[in-house]
């Protein structure tokens, strides 16, 4: 199964096909950096329920997309609840919403203007690579942190990313040529690694 086979790091990369894994330092960081930490996924949680909402209103026509999506939509805000709740139980207080510079730069050379084919497997890869990173980085937290409880958290959450990346891999396949989907997913892949190379020069958190 997808899950048995995550239990491995090389394993992750291999299956995801990120190029440079997050440095496992930076689950100290995010130890010490909670209240931040947390409040970072539940608005990550909040924008990809808007995300997939949008991407409904924009291919309303596309039956599959759609039928797959809208459940997504709840899991995704379920999941905002989650975390809502964890900072709560904690007494913390969910702070303002960060500037997402790796989403921001993610989307910048997506396609636009062109035929809808095109923009839509774009949106359907850049959702598929976040979710990818949102895996990566959720098993990270679930093997290095020092509260066993939250471990079990990011690794419930771990296995949700995992399955929206197949989804939004899947949906692609669907509706564009695999080989296209095969060489866009290339690019993409060496673009997001070139944006993480240089956050993590800049020493920004990406999430």
């Amino acid at each position: 199964m997808l899950f048995n086979f995550l239990n491995n790091m090389d394993a992750v990369k291999n299956i995801l096909g990120l190029q440079l894994p997050t440095d496992p330092r930076w689950v100290n960081l995010a130890e010490i950096s909670l209240e931040a930490i947390l409040t970072d996924h539940a608005y990550c949680e909040q924008k990809a329920a808007i995300s997939c909402i949008s991407m409904i209103q924009r291919y309303p026509h596309r039956v599959e997309l759609v039928n797959e999506l809208a459940p997504i939509v709840t899991e995704e805000w379920g999941h905002f609840r989650l975390v809502l709740q964890e900072l709560r139980k904690r007494n913390l207080t969910l702070g303002k919403q960060r500037k997402d510079e790796y989403v921001n730069q993610l989307m910048a050379p997506k396609t636009k203007g062109d035929s809808e084919d095109n923009r839509l497997l774009d949106e359907l890869l850049i959702f598929a690579l976040i979710e990818a990173r949102s895996c990566e980085r959720f098993k990270r937290l679930s093997e290095g942190l020092g509260d066993e409880y939250l471990r079990n958290f990011y690794r419930r959450f771990m296995e949700s990313e995992a399955g929206h990346y197949t989804l939004f891999i899947e949906l692609a396949e669907l509706y564009i040529d695999k080989e296209k989907v095969r060489q866009r997913w290339d690019y993409w892949l060496k673009y997001e690694a070139e944006i993480m190379k240089e956050l993590e020069v800049r020493g920004d958190r990406i999430h």
